[in-house]
């Protein structure tokens, strides 16, 4: 006996046309699809337009009636959801000024907050002028950044240093907490450090994207950063990405980012090299262990604001490398 008719919605694999087909059997619904999509019985199959779960005999006849199906030509492939949403993204991302100019157009008129803010952040993230460098190219990147800056990677590069150099100022203001016994060993030490940051730049390559690529630059070649994650995290969980190159907005944003140190800078490192010049024992102190934790990605990472956790990390320097080994 012939299985009753049952309505499944089908689409192929590359359009977003539905057609409302009937059939009783999954070898039904394949020919007709095939007949109606123009397609080769041999090597198609169907399947799930949700997840792509490719579709047996028993399986089908399980499926509710209005089933969204997907028909896959011979070497096709689907994976659900996914598929369309990346189409999207490739055909959204290659029209972008066309959608800003249709979600401008929208905002003009819109009165809902979550609508509004959901078009504005579209526009903005469209809204970009990534690969242009300099003043004439993009005007708008460099209204309240001083004159003298002429590029964007020469004050993305700046605005590196002058975080670095914060460091270094906290370091140094740390001295008169220091026992009197080991203030000169730290006055040198912090020298020591100056001048290796003089030779170094101040570190301010991990801004600046024309560095090249075996640096420890921490930006793509186009300028985006992604955020480490938190202290204790290896990645960042919530996938957290800014172009500070991109727009004005995006460049303020981009200051509230933190270079944040694994081991403390505050709670650890400074405190740990304030006791190791005061009870040395005739020992010499590692400073260039010290200087890498302060001032390199050996244990700085970049983070965004939501992932910058202000409670105690509860780490410690490695009391093996705080004074240099005895030849």
């Amino acid at each position: 006996m012939a299985e009753p008719l049952r309505p499944f919605r089908l689409r192929g694999c590359g359009s977003p046309q539905k057609f409302g087909v009937a059939a009783g059997s999954l070898s039904g619904l394949l020919r007709k699809g095939c007949r109606l999509l123009q397609l080769p019985l041999p090597g198609s199959r169907l399947c799930l337009y949700e997840d792509g779960t490719e579709l047996t005999e028993s399986y089908f006849r399980t499926l509710p009636p209005q089933t969204e199906l997907v028909l896959l030509g011979p070497g096709e492939s689907w994976r659900g959801c996914a598929s369309d949403l990346e189409r999207f993204l490739v055909a959204f991302c290659s029209q972008s000024d066309a959608v800003v100019e249709a979600a401008r157009k929208l905002l003009a008129d819109e009165r809902a907050p979550r609508r509004q803010k959901l078009l504005a952040d579209l526009i903005h993230n469209l809204s970009h002028n990534i690969l242009a460098e300099s003043r004439e190219e993009d005007k708008s990147w460099f209204e309240g950044v001083e004159s003298r800056f002429k590029s964007k990677s020469s004050y993305m590069r700046y605005s590196c240093q002058s975080r670095i150099r914060s460091y270094l100022r906290e370091v140094s203001n740390f001295l008169s907490n220091v026992h009197p016994t080991g203030r000169e060993a730290y006055r040198r030490i912090i020298d020591l450090m100056a001048e290796r940051l003089k030779a170094m730049k101040y570190n301010g390559g991990y801004f600046d994207r024309r560095e090249e690529e075996d640096t420890a630059r921490l930006c793509t070649t186009e300028g985006w950063f992604s955020c480490q994650g938190p202290f204790d995290c290896a990645a960042c969980p919530s996938k957290h990405s800014i172009n500070p190159y991109s727009n004005k907005e995006s460049r303020i944003l981009f200051s509230t980012w933190n270079l944040d140190h694994i081991i403390e800078k505050k709670r650890a490192v400074v405190p740990t090299l304030a006791e190791a010049v005061t009870t040395h024992g005739g020992r010499e102190v590692n400073w260039e262990y010290f200087y890498q934790l302060l001032f390199t990605v050996e244990n700085l990472k970049l983070v965004h604001i939501a992932c910058h956790k202000k409670t105690n990390h509860n780490l410690s320097c490695d009391k093996s490398r705080i004074y240099r080994r005895q030849q």
